[in-house]
């Protein structure tokens, strides 16, 4: 045995039986146990708290002269902006007012510009195209973009940075943060840079898009028609799933790893992660942004940036400036000055395919230090980590075997033990959230954290923290091993733990998720406390080595709960506009869950280091039954609250008319059809004024009648169809405007083909729902064909979403119908037609059943036209 090895021996080994006596007197007192989670709940509170919300002071117009964001003005711009009103495209606000305010502005960065230095030009167009979305085919008619190139004098680039926002807004919305505070945002930037005797090498073209909330039409057709569309090689998109906060990089690219580099060179304030372009990618966010048309049209890479703080008056008339700090404004200002700036003057930019090679992993660690490498160099060192967890877990039980003076066998037997315990622990961990989202929705109790977030600590986090402890702690209590100390013991938990965190790395990094690095941060610091360990040989000495385990992980700590708070946050409000068809308390139960597991799964283990653990998962179950109570039994768990946290209330004032094949009119109804927006549907409603007698799904007319029978509005209607509900009502709906659909003529082309003609009149947003009978083909007709040849799944129809702009002329189209037999004379399709009067209230007996809603409901809502004929 050589000198070093005695002189371990010599320190910290004692005889077995001595050892076991003495693990009870090495542990601290119970009372500490208690205050050992307390103080990473403080943390958390002290310390991601305040830096999630972090945001730079504001600059006035005092500090002009420094060539930087100043948020003062941004702001005056954006009170001028919202104070438009909403701006549906189609409207006078949107075509003609929000047009000519951001024209004015632009005159007045024009009276200013350095013309020694630039060049500026402004062109305003229309755009009138079609691509096909979701189950649609998204059709638009002279949407307005207005888009102004930045030229430095002398410059011979011909490739351009693009910058783009928009200005339009959903129903009933002023939009200050969607996305006026974007659009405010680029206008600032653009002044500045105009204004600062600065070289820059390429153009930079500032696009605001006047048709964003309609399926992102103005972007497709500034990206198929514009005459700069061709030049622009990268894009800075600007958008906003809330209002207010910081915004966040939540796309990439795609393969473009190195704008990521000049994110993290030019950004101030860095506020991004890999996980959330993985998450949002899924397609379980229910949003999309204009990144989407230039990636897929342009073949443009960029970044893809958005507030998404407070979401609850995301897309409502709640959506105000009062409720936008003007430090968000600066926050957002400063990063987008700072990144425009450097990607103005990027190498790459001169030919950007030469630079794709893969994806990034990127993340901030609390808003403080921004990370990035390239997804090659995070496969090497997730493998590299897991590798290295595994060798000094060996090293660490040969020394518990060579301390404890038994075989290394018997270290490895126990081992496997602990193993199972731990993923039992692991499991559970991730389990019992689950368990209380299930159970919850099951009685009616869905979105109970929806107002009051602090639940999701005990009605989430705290069933997780039982599910890591019990086993553990059971195992403990019982378990009789006089040949390795609860020290070891407690070390082999920790490792088995480390086996799963690798494992799970190794796993999702061979599956092709980045996201893998969430795992890799814990392990890494505990890779690094455990070698300290065995080279200090605190290892060896009882709990001594608990000291530089707890230290290690404060990083991983702050890290994970961190980046899982970011989401909770930004995924609870999507719950209250996700539809009724999914139990989103999921979607919280498992971020909470995981965020538990990945903050205290090297932590928790440790209250065996206490004298009775038990009375710490006691404390736990106390809290969870505290916070079921109150979610369940008291005014705490209601969801909704007026203005901060109301209830989105979706429904259509629907005539509906269905004409058969002879012109007669055979169904004649009226009544509300409402597309619930979360999963407790109506029953917050029910008890309240407003008369929903006669409430029924359309699930049975779904089965009978061509797209339900119902003016479906857009493709999240028909997603969300089945789980629609209609109210009847006695008195006819009146359309407040006309509207016709009129055939213009049937042409025989020939034998087996006949041709029809139609023109569609009325408001700027329609559908055209089309489906033939069996033995009758659509062979052609005026609409994209690539739609034609490729229509949704059964049983959904054609479905033609057509909306316009400044030009309101009507809709021409033909269909060219195929029969085999050549009979035309019998019926061979259903069309039917809606017109949504969007921005109309409806007459008096529909104000009225409006007004009837409490105050905590957020309603969008309008008259809406159906006409169904036979042809």
């Amino acid at each position: 045995m050589g000198d070093k090895q005695k002189l371990i021996l010599a320190e910290s080994v004692e005889t077995p039986e001595n050892v076991v006596k003495k693990d009870a007197t090495l542990k601290v007192p119970w009372y500490f146990a208690s205050g050992f989670l307390l103080f990473w709940g403080l943390l958390f509170f002290a310390v991601v708290i305040p830096y999630f919300y972090r945001l730079p002071t504001a600059l006035t117009l005092e500090d002009a002269k420094k060539n930087v964001f100043i948020t003062e003005r941004a702001y005056k711009n954006l009170y001028k902006l919202s104070n438009i009103g909403n701006k549906l495209e189609g409207s006078t606000q949107n075509e003609v007012e929000a047009v000519n305010f951001i024209l004015n502005e632009l005159a007045q960065i024009h009276e200013v510009l350095l013309e020694d230095y630039f060049e500026m030009e402004v062109d305003v167009s229309r755009a009138s195209g079609a691509f096909v979305y979701k189950t649609m085919l998204n059709m638009y008619q002279g949407v307005q973009n207005i888009a102004v190139k930045l030229t430095p004098k002398g410059s011979t680039s011909e490739t351009y940075l693009l910058v783009n926002s928009h200005f339009d807004s959903k129903p009933a919305t002023w939009s200050a943060g969607d996305d006026g505070f974007m659009v405010v945002t680029m206008l600032e930037v653009l002044r500045v840079i105009a204004t600062t005797k600065q070289t820059i090498e390429h153009p930079i073209v500032f696009l605001f898009n006047g048709a964003e909330e309609s399926a992102m039409q103005a972007s497709h057709g500034f990206v198929t028609q514009h005459k700069w569309a061709p030049y622009c090689k990268a894009v800075i998109n600007l958008d906003a799933a809330g209002s207010g906060g910081r915004e966040v990089l939540f796309q990439s690219g795609p393969n473009h790893p190195w704008l990521v580099n000049y994110y993290k060179n030019y950004v101030k304030h860095p506020f991004a992660t890999t996980m959330a372009e993985e998450i949002f990618q899924s397609g379980i966010i229910p949003s999309d942004s204009d990144f989407r048309q230039f990636n897929l049209f342009g073949n443009i890479p960029g970044l893809d940036m958005a507030q998404c703080i407070n979401g609850f008056v995301y897309h409502t008339k709640y959506d105000l400036i009062d409720v936008i700090p003007r430090e968000s404004l600066q926050n957002t200002g400063d990063n987008v000055l700072g990144l425009v700036r450097g990607l103005a003057n990027a190498t790459e930019l001169h030919d950007t395919q030469a630079y794709k090679s893969g994806h990034s992993v990127f993340f901030d660690f609390l808003g403080l230090y921004f990370v990035h490498y390239s997804e090659t160099t995070g496969v090497s060192l997730n493998y590299g980590v897991a590798g290295a967890a595994l060798i000094l877990i060996f090293v660490s039980m040969w020394r518990m075997a060579a301390v404890s003076r038994i075989s290394i066998c018997h270290v490895v037997r126990w081992f496997i033990l602990v193993i199972i315990i731990q993923i039992i622990s692991f499991v559970l961990g991730l389990a019992l959230p689950i368990v209380v989202a299930y159970v919850f929705d099951n009685l009616g109790l869905s979105l109970t954290y929806y107002s009051t977030p602090l639940l999701v600590i005990g009605l989430y986090v705290c069933p997780s923290l039982i599910g890591l402890s019990l086993p553990i702690t059971i195992y403990y209590g019982i378990q009789r091993n006089e040949k390795i100390s609860t020290a070891y013991h407690l070390q082999l938990a920790l490792h088995a733990q480390t086996l799963i965190l690798a494992l799970l790395a190794v796993g999702i990094t061979l599956y092709g998720l980045r996201s893998a690095y969430i795992f890799v941060i814990p392990l890494i610091f505990y890779v690094i406390s455990l070698a300290f360990n065995l080279l200090t040989t605190l290892h060896d000495r009882g709990f001594a080595w608990t000291g530089l385990l707890k230290a290690s992980q404060i990083i991983p700590f702050l890290y994970s709960s961190y980046l899982f708070y970011i989401f909770v946050v930004v995924l609870t409000p999507m719950g209250g506009r996700s539809g009724s068809a999914t139990n989103r308390d999921l979607y919280i139960a498992v971020l909470a869950a995981a965020g538990t597991v990945l903050s205290f799964g090297f932590l928790i283990p440790l209250i065996n280091a206490f004298r009775k653990p038990s009375l710490v998962v006691f404390s736990l179950l106390a809290i969870t039954a505290v916070a079921v109570y109150l979610a369940s039994s008291t005014q705490i768990g209601f969801p909704y609250r007026p203005k901060t946290n109301g209830q989105r209330v979706s429904y259509l004032q629907v005539r509906n008319m269905f004409y058969e094949y002879d012109g007669t009119l055979s169904k004649d109804e009226s009544g509300y059809l409402f597309n619930f927006q979360d999963r407790r549907e109506e029953k917050p409603l029910l008890g309240t004024k407003v008369n929903l007698t006669g409430l029924v799904s359309i699930q049975s007319d779904c089965e009978t009648h061509m797209m339900c029978g119902m003016p479906l509005y857009d493709y999240r209607y028909a997603q969300n169809r089945l789980q629609s509900k209609w109210l009847p009502r006695s008195e006819p709906i009146e359309p407040p405007a006309s509207s016709s659909l009129e055939l213009l003529s049937k042409t025989v082309v020939n034998e087996t083909t006949v041709r029809f003609e139609f023109n569609l009149t009325g408001p700027s947003h329609m559908s055209v729902f089309i489906q033939p009978y069996e033995d009758v083909e659509i062979s052609d007709w005026s609409f994209l064909r690539s739609y034609l040849e490729n229509p949704p799944a059964a049983p959904l129809s054609y479905h033609i979403y057509f909306t316009y702009g400044i030009d309101s002329s009507p809709l021409n189209f033909f269909l060219e119908i195929s029969k085999p037999d050549g009979d035309f004379n019998v019926p061979l399709f259903q069309l039917g037609a809606s017109r949504h009067f969007i921005e109309n209230e409806g007459d008096a007996q529909a104000v009225k059943f409006a007004s009837s809603f409490p105050s905590y409901s957020i309603l969008a809502e309008w008259p809406a036209l159906y006409e169904r004929y036979i042809f």
